[in-house]
């Protein structure tokens, strides 16, 4: 098995919920697709100058957050991070795992279950919704699932 640096990258396979998005193996799979997908229009613009292909998952883990949930079911929540601000990760039944935890160069997050994150709360502002559809846009194209 390839080996991953996202947070629980070594858990149990969860399998897509989402008929669309059948052919995605399981997480490890997603994450693999996903390099192709972020990019700087979808990195949240307060942290767009630190954005690079090198460090891809910068500013990525609302949006990511909720289009995991959109393949593989399951709940998004917030780790409260030493800034006051939250960084998004997903739990499938059992199964929990963060595949944009790379941002934090090996920094321990305290991954808690305190903060359960609503999709209408985190997309109700406009900009940040539409760097979500241009992700799953993304992923899609990459997929060949153009409509």
């Amino acid at each position: 098995m390839k080996d991953y640096v996202f947070w629980g990258w070594d858990s149990e396979a969860v399998a897509p919920v989402n008929e669309r998005y059948k052919a995605i193996k399981d997480q490890r799979e997603l994450y693999d697709l996903m390099k192709d997908c972020w990019t700087v229009e979808t990195c949240t613009p307060r942290m767009r100058d630190i954005w690079s292909e090198e460090d891809m998952t910068q500013g990525q883990c609302t949006i990511t957050s909720f289009l995991v949930q959109d393949i593989f079911g399951g709940k998004v929540y917030g780790v409260p991070l030493k800034n006051g601000g939250i960084h998004c990760y997903n739990v499938v039944g059992d199964v929990k795992f963060d595949i944009t935890s790379e941002q934090f160069h090996g920094e321990k997050l305290e991954y808690t279950l305190d903060y359960e994150q609503s999709r209408e709360a985190q997309f109700s502002s406009e900009e940040k919704y539409g760097r979500y559809l241009l992700l799953k846009k993304n992923l899609d194209r990459k997929l060949g699932l153009e409509d």
